[in-house]
């Protein structure tokens, strides 16, 4: 298969999104035997939203992917700044992106965003860990997208 008819070259070309040649077979075929290595592995959170975003539902990746940047922030004004941008985006009614989050934990996170700690997104971030494990992941799996792409590493 030559880079210019792959389907997969096309949407994951190394000089445009920063993923090297060195996807390897192992890397994906480990991704099925749980959430937690294909969410912690080298290139399976940007390939796994690649695919959420076929599904129009890449807000809880990237959620979580921000929630994870946000907690190694030390500094407090950056702190602030950073958990209004997720509040804004993802918590408030009718957020551009919101997520699907149960009334105890938004309210927990309106009550802390004005004095916002490391941990205060640690609740809405566990709830959306868990929608994706159990509702995305599956079909992430089943799908013809992940389905494609190990055929592809096998066939090379």
């Amino acid at each position: 298969m030559s880079p210019n008819t792959c389907w997969l070259c096309k949407i994951f070309r190394a000089e445009e999104n920063g993923i090297s040649s060195k996807l390897s077979l192992e890397e994906v075929l480990q991704w099925s035997q749980s959430f937690e290595k294909l969410i912690t592995s080298k290139y399976g959170p940007m390939i796994y939203k690649t695919y959420l975003k076929t599904e129009h539902s890449d807000e809880n990746i990237e959620f979580w992917l921000a929630c994870e940047a946000y907690k190694k922030i030390m500094s407090q004004r950056k702190r602030i700044s950073m958990a209004r941008k997720l509040f804004t985006s993802y918590i408030q009614p009718q957020a551009p992106n919101e997520i699907n989050i149960d009334s105890p934990a938004r309210k927990a996170i309106i009550r802390n965003i004005q004095e916002p700690t490391q941990s205060c997104f640690d609740e809405a971030q566990r709830i959306i860990y868990m929608h994706m494990e159990r509702d995305s992941y599956p079909q992430f799996l089943e799908s013809e997208f992940y389905q494609k792409l190990k055929h592809s590493l096998q066939t090379n």
